[in-house]
């Protein structure tokens, strides 16, 4: 069966850090570039970043490069997302993502036209 199962999420401080996982199975993540994306509150979802396997490369939204890295393992099939120095507007639900191919670039990383597979989803809520 292939899926991808999250987990990770929960209540946490600003300035806080947390790190969501994302197992897969049935299937190679070798084979699909890896993009985390997120949904706040009465928002549509939008991409957060995307590793692009073919390449290296690795896109951010600009609200969170430099606080979030996206991060895999390949023996473990399994890829994460780390999330420091949290802020209230991090809030939302978080999602990984299997792009259709290895590849994500500048333009089109964070289009979910291109995504096969999404998580279940996992809740971060950043508050005092």
């Amino acid at each position: 069966q292939v899926q991808l199962v999250e987990s990770g999420g929960g209540l946490v401080q600003p300035g806080g850090s947390l790190r969501l996982s994302c197992v897969a199975s049935g299937f190679n993540l070798d084979a699909h570039a890896i993009a985390w994306f997120r949904q706040a509150p009465g928002k549509e979802r939008e991409g957060v970043g995307c590793f692009s396997t073919s390449d290296g490369n690795t896109y951010y939204l600009d609200s969170v490069r430099g606080r979030f890295t996206i991060s895999r393992d390949a023996a473990k099939n399994t890829f994460y997302l780390q999330l420091n120095n949290l802020k209230p507007e991090d809030t939302a639900i978080y999602y990984c993502a299997t792009d259709r191919s290895r590849f994500c670039g500048p333009r089109t990383w964070f289009q979910e036209r291109f995504i096969t597979y999404w998580g279940q989803g996992t809740q971060i809520t950043v508050s005092s």
